[in-house]
């Protein structure tokens, strides 16, 4: 049986060796302003982004290149030379969104596949015919559509690939298709740039012209003025369902600007979900604990499985983002034996870890800590703090960026953590 692909972000080269490491199938990322990717050019160099194609490939993962911005006309050349470049590292497709784009990447890269951004907005099958004949593979659907609708476009359309978000955020437009932050801070959200201006908290005016008076406005408890903010999409518990159709090749894991923790954990959990529904063990309830030691705008499953107008829990109006239930200590370097303070790290103190997808780790004590199991759950606890040129530390924190010791060897990228 051909399980479905399980596909996350890689806004850096940590956290995409981070995602694969963590169960990931693919991952997507970009390189400059013509990704949609905020900051990719700053995050992935393109030495940076070589290396993570190849890291993937030898794990027989999957890269996809995000090209989905919006190009002006006096960036075409310019595009048309970033397709030949990007095209030369053999990743395995380009996410676009633009008919004219997807025109340019079969000349300048014809080799590669052609997936459709979610930007594009499909919701039916016409639209994805249209792009099919164009030479798309993969359609990566609109946030808004629903299950009912993508079974649709399979039916008319069964060779097409489809992909839809199952985690993340939410924007307040149409599928990223706003302007708030272009006219309020300049910033151009369809070029990869926004500033999450949705996400602040407003205060209301009344204003009558003809007395020159201004009212602020009263608003309710617990209702606040977060008047634009989305919650996040948490499609875990449907995941069954969602497979069950058998209408979906991709399930997408958002993830713009998110820290490695979030990459870890939200691709883990899914990980989970789609192994335990084909191994009949399906328990929403594990993917769930997980996914809320996160950082969310609260949680909503969105419009797959409701239409929009059902549904009545996708805004948040009280805080425009959780702290989550966890504060990540530390990170394991890929050497296995030394870890990156994160957080703050004392002796004594019993820390959590979680581990890499299929990782398993041996108990030890010595001088320096021990690693053990305690309820099922494996945790660290150091006993010395020794830096990795043998400086002793009382404590260490976030910042300090020499490697720590390890009493024993870790699986790369274990995640070293604590409740807050």
């Amino acid at each position: 049986m051909q399980k479905v692909e399980l596909l996350s972000p890689a806004g850096n080269l940590e956290k995409l060796k981070i995602a694969i490491n963590y169960g990931a199938d693919a991952v997507y990322g970009g390189v400059s302003h013509f990704s949609l990717r905020i900051r990719s050019g700053k995050e992935f160099s393109f030495d940076e982004f070589k290396e993570g194609i190849e890291y993937a490939h030898k794990f027989g993962k999957k890269v996809y290149v995000t090209i989905n911005g919006f190009p002006f006309n006096n960036q075409l050349k310019l595009l048309e030379a970033h397709l030949e470049k990007m095209a030369s590292l053999n990743p395995d497709a380009f996410i676009i969104s633009t008919p004219g784009v997807i025109k340019l990447a079969k000349k300048y890269a014809p080799k590669v596949p052609l997936h459709l951004s979610t930007q594009a907005n499909v919701l039916n099958y016409l639209d994805a015919q249209f792009y099919y004949d164009q030479g798309v593979e993969r359609i990566i659907a609109a946030r808004e559509i629903s299950l009912r609708d993508l079974e649709e476009i399979k039916k008319h359309l069964p060779k097409l690939e489809l992909e839809v978000f199952v985690h993340g955020s939410m924007c307040f437009a149409y599928s990223g298709r706003c302007l708030i932050s272009a006219v309020q801070m300049g910033r151009v959200p369809n070029r990869g740039s926004c500033a999450n201006d949705c996400r602040f908290e407003y205060t209301l005016y009344a204003e009558n012209k003809e007395h020159g008076t201004l009212f602020r406005l009263e608003e309710q408890p617990e209702i606040g003025t977060y008047i634009f903010n989305s919650k996040d999409m948490n499609l875990a518990s449907h995941i069954d369902e969602i497979l069950k159709s058998g209408t979906v090749d991709s399930l997408k894991i958002e993830g713009r600007t998110k820290s490695p923790y979030y990459a870890a954990i939200a691709t883990k959990s899914y990980r989970e979900a789609i192994d335990d529904y084909y191994d009949g063990e399906f328990d929403a309830q594990k993917y769930q604990r997980e996914l809320h030691t996160t950082k969310n705008r609260g949680f909503t499953d969105a419009y797959l499985i409701s239409r929009p107008f059902e549904k009545h829990d996708t805004q948040e109006h009280s805080f425009a983002i959780s702290k989550g239930t966890y504060e990540v200590s530390g990170l394991v370097c890929e050497d296995g034996v030394h870890f990156m303070c994160k957080y703050k790290t004392y002796p004594n103190i019993d820390i959590e870890l979680v581990v890499p997808q299929n990782k398993k780790i041996d108990e030890i004590e010595n001088e320096i800590g021990k690693i053990f199991y305690k309820d099922g759950v494996a945790y660290i606890r150091f006993y010395k703090i020794i830096t990795q040129i043998e400086k002793e530390l009382d404590s260490v924190h976030s910042g300090y960026l020499v490697p720590i010791k390890l009493p024993g060897v870790l699986p790369p990228f274990t995640i070293l953590r604590q409740k807050v």
